[in-house]
């Protein structure tokens, strides 16, 4: 049977507690509206399980998962190895596979402050930096979507139910089972939208309900990247340019 593992550390209070409010003054009524269906999964191929069948590293291949996406929008797609992945996890954790005991997941703060500082290391060993970060609000489900459509993706934190991975075992939908117990902490990337929201785990594309969304998720985050752009523009025809400035203040 497939072993899925977890690994984000509990929510806290984000270091700096404006950063929702400042995500909300990007959405003036002049930015459009995210359609009934946006996004790029489609651009990769084999996402790859890096490594997250073994070992508590959610936080880490997500990270690599949205940058392989990115990368690829930008016209140079950057690949991963399982080895990469649990180096930076590594870095930041302390975790080492000789000592099961060190696996005990991700704070997504630390590794939101290591992306921007230092970059996730791809099997070439160029690192990728993000411009910036911006906490979102875990509760307002229009605010992750419409992260997801203007930055491409959206870390998002679950208190994950155990139904999840039944259900993922099954090629089923994410979504509320009354009742299903807490598994614990988990980290995909909100990369789109179909019928249904499109977040990456284990390696494979998952779909998810609005409410499963709202039920479990405690803590979001979009990455403010630069690699996705052409031209100064994302793949929707945002111009960055600004708004990394505001973000770089905002977390220096």
């Amino acid at each position: 049977m497939q072993t899925f593992k977890l690994g984000k550390k509990p929510a806290r209070p984000w270091r700096a507690p404006g950063s929702a409010f400042r995500f909300a003054t990007y959405l003036a009524p002049a930015l459009p509206t995210p359609p009934p269906q946006f996004g790029h999964e489609n651009l990769v191929a084999d996402w790859g399980m890096l490594a997250n069948d073994r070992y508590g590293d959610c936080v880490w291949a997500g990270a690599a998962h949205e940058t392989m996406m990115l990368t690829r929008e930008g016209g140079h797609p950057a690949a991963f190895t399982d080895a990469d992945v649990l180096s930076d996890y590594a870095a930041v954790t302390g975790f080492s596979p000789a000592e099961p005991a060190s696996d005990r997941g991700t704070d997504m703060q630390a590794a939101a402050a290591y992306r921007r500082k230092t970059g996730i290391i791809d099997s070439t060993g160029r690192r990728h930096t993000v411009a910036a970060y911006l906490a979102l609000d875990p509760g307002n489900v229009d605010h992750l979507i419409k992260g997801a459509y203007l930055f491409g993706a959206v870390g998002v934190g679950l208190e994950l139910p155990a139904s999840a991975i039944d259900q993922a075992r099954k090629g089923q939908m994410w979504d509320v089972v009354p009742g299903a117990p807490i598994e614990g902490g988990h980290y995909v990337p909100l990369v789109g939208r179909l019928q249904n929201l499109v977040v990456v785990t284990w390696g494979e594309i998952q779909l998810m309900s609005e409410r499963f969304l709202a039920a479990y998720c405690d803590e979001a985050v979009a990455y403010v990247s630069t690699e996705c752009l052409v031209n100064r523009k994302s793949p929707e025809g945002f111009d960055y340019a600004s708004l990394i400035a505001d973000l770089k203040e905002l977390n220096a």
